[in-house]
């Protein structure tokens, strides 16, 4: 299971001021997946950040919450300029697709009806998997699912129904906190899962440091 954790630089949202501090500090733990968000960070230290992380043999996750066309559209062009292997979240645009389609970058939209700050995800499994089916068909390598935002219902019955479901790899984002949703998700079996303001907020060594935290998710994975 540590080979689908993806550590997000991020504390509510945002990209850490120290960030590249942090990661000198958890480099040498087994964990391959690690990203930031669009926002918190001058672009040349994302590009300086996102270059480290590929030199230490990491692969690397930018995620952009924005759902305008033209956010959307630079935060693709910010992942290439940075050297981003994977650009996750932003609302789905075909001229998104297409620009990426032309880099060297994996694409990995929102699924389902997602708005507002933080985000909320709305819409039933039947009408993601209808927007998983058109992504995929138009060339898309997966989905972000922000399982845990899910307003109108159970959102592990939920997400846990997508995921079974979906034929694209499935980045389930966003409150994963507790020992326990760690072992539902581990149930759920998603390609990957983001974990940033847990770590930061000390939810699973309530005394330790940032490295100490994730040092306890790596054990219970």
């Amino acid at each position: 299971m540590v080979e689908k954790l993806i550590v997000m630089l991020t504390h509510h949202d945002v990209t850490v001021p120290n960030a590249k501090e942090v990661f000198e500090s958890c480099r040498d733990l087994p964990v391959v997946n690690w990203g930031f968000k669009d926002v918190g960070m001058p672009p040349a230290q994302m590009r300086e950040l996102c270059q480290l992380m590929k030199q230490a043999g990491k692969t690397t996750f930018l995620e952009v919450v924005t759902y305008s066309e033209e956010e959307c559209m630079r935060g693709a062009k910010l992942a290439v300029e940075c050297g981003f292997d994977y650009l996750a979240g932003t609302i789905f645009y075909d001229s998104v697709l297409e620009y990426i389609k032309q880099q060297d970058l994996k694409y990995c939209p929102f699924v389902g009806k997602v708005s507002g700050s933080p985000s909320v995800l709305e819409g039933t499994v039947s009408f993601c998997l209808e927007q998983e089916a058109e992504y995929r068909n138009k060339g898309v390598f997966g989905v972000d699912l922000l399982g845990y935002r899910y307003s109108q219902g159970d959102p592990e019955v939920f997400s846990a129904d997508f995921i079974k479901n979906s034929k694209l790899p499935v980045i389930m984002a966003g409150s994963i906190d507790s020992p326990e949703r760690i072992e539902t998700v581990r149930k759920m079996n998603p390609w990957t899962f983001t974990m940033g303001s847990a770590l930061f907020d000390k939810k699973f060594a309530a005394d330790g440091t940032f490295r100490e935290n994730l040092e306890k998710v790596v054990s219970l994975l």
